[in-house]
């Protein structure tokens, strides 16, 4: 592929990753993907022939690569597992502030809506949680429930996001870093 098709490509991807974390799979309809890209139509069919699945999909890898990277770069700058988790909870609250209460989890509006009735896209946001999760488990190294604490601070971290963007506030962030930091001592 050459330059302009992964530039072209990208954009795609950039615009469906834009579209779904404001609206979900159901407000990332195809011909708004095109529009949002500027992509001409046949680009669409022939970088992703797995249809709009294939793209989504790609598209949640991606940003749960994006975030992936956020969190090894945070991991490096905090010595504590809480103060890792709070600098997490406090750059996904920026995110989601800053977008004016539109961007919470990259993933997890797409879960909610198609994980039972799309086997690529359930094993899509599998995948990325589970990089997540992965990423808390090394940080937890050492502790018999490392296991348990890994999955018990995802959820509480989704949790706090669902909740900050449904009551527009920071506050559910910050009550959950400080119960974090609870658990973990």
């Amino acid at each position: 592929m050459g330059l302009k098709g992964a530039e072209t490509r990208d954009r795609m991807l950039d615009a469906t990753q834009e579209l779904i974390e404001t609206g979900g799979y159901l407000g990332a309809g195809l011909n708004q993907v095109i529009a949002t890209s500027g992509a001409p139509r046949g680009s669409l069919y022939f970088h992703f022939p797995g249809g709009k699945d294939q793209l989504v999909g790609e598209s949640l890898r991606r940003a749960g690569r994006t975030i992936g990277d956020t969190l090894e770069g945070l991991a490096d700058s905090r010595p504590s597992v809480a103060g890792f988790v709070e600098a997490v909870l406090q750059h996904l609250g920026d995110r989601l502030e800053e977008s004016g209460w539109r961007k919470g989890c990259p993933v997890a509006t797409v879960a909610l809506e198609m994980a039972s009735t799309s086997d690529p896209l359930q094993e899509a946001c599998s995948e990325v949680y589970s990089s997540w999760e992965e990423a808390l488990r090394a940080r937890l190294a050492g502790r018999p429930d490392a296991d348990d604490l890994a999955v018990t601070v995802l959820a509480l971290v989704e949790g706090a996001l669902l909740l900050a963007r449904t009551h527009r506030s920071r506050e559910p962030m910050d009550r959950v870093a400080r119960q974090i930091g609870v658990l973990l001592s």
